[in-house]
């Protein structure tokens, strides 16, 4: 099964410089979250990604394309251009990057993208978030509902849109409320199967009217998620990330070095 990454959208604002970065390729410990997202799915055996990029796109390209160089000591001959590569160290890894656009929405980025998946079902998630999601367990849940979308939901930060949910898990928009005393919200991790390209028109661009269309049709669950979910949005949010990985109490480290 696929990991579609989406990696699009407007330049970060979570790096002092001049030159903005993809928010994706910001840094936790010295690696883009993208990295650390691609580690967790990669742990539970999923590893054929693609990505879909918007601004700056070939910053992400370079990194991929130079994966093996940057994560290897080398020796280069400046006369001849010879590269010998020491301590060998790269990850078992598919990777498709893709230029989805850089104002795309969401239904427009996974539509795009749709002639490099060759399997029933894939998974998405965004490039600006990190949890402890047990992806396996969310893969078992969408195979057993059926549906054609299965949203990973979680509790709120305080933050984020509250989802309306049934007690059978389903979501129901016409119930939808900016409170609720049990509330959940998108934890940015979702699977789908091929029939959500029947909701998706490349005209179509508003994301909530396709999950709209998909819940008054009974296609949408979700997987409720009782551990680590942290978006990447802020500085705070940065700095709270960098300091759980150096402190090595990150919690979506799930695999080992």
């Amino acid at each position: 099964m696929k990991v579609v990454i989406l990696a699009g959208g407007l330049p970060s604002t979570l790096i002092e410089e001049d030159e903005k970065v993809p928010k994706p390729m910001a840094e936790i410990g010295g690696r883009p979250i993208l990295w650390h997202i691609m580690k967790q799915y990669a742990f539970y055996g999923y590893n054929d990604f693609i990505i879909c990029t918007g601004y700056k796109g070939e910053m992400i390209k370079d990194y991929f394309m130079n994966f093996y160089i940057y994560q290897s000591d080398i020796t280069v001959d400046l006369q001849t251009n010879e590269i010998v590569i020491h301590r060998k160290k790269t990850e078992d890894w598919k990777v498709s990057v893709v230029d989805t656009g850089l104002r795309s929405s969401i239904p427009e980025r996974i539509f795009m993208i749709r002639q490099y998946l060759d399997e029933a079902s894939f998974l998405v998630t965004y490039g600006d978030c990190v949890s402890n999601i047990h992806i396996s367990h969310l893969v078992e849940e969408h195979k057993k509902n059926r549906k054609i979308a299965t949203f990973a939901v979680t509790r709120p930060t305080g933050r984020n849109e509250i989802l309306p949910l049934g007690k059978d898990g389903g979501i129901d928009f016409t119930q939808y409320s900016s409170y609720s005393p049990d509330a959940w919200v998108n934890a940015c991790s979702m699977a789908f199967n091929v029939g959500i390209f029947d909701y998706l028109d490349k005209e179509q661009v508003i994301g909530r009217s396709v999950f709209d269309r998909l819940a008054r049709d009974n296609q949408m669950a979700s997987y409720r998620h009782q551990g680590f979910w942290m978006p990447m949005e802020t500085i705070r949010d940065k700095t709270q990330l960098e300091e759980m990985w150096r402190d090595k109490s990150a919690p979506w480290k799930v695999w080992d070095d």
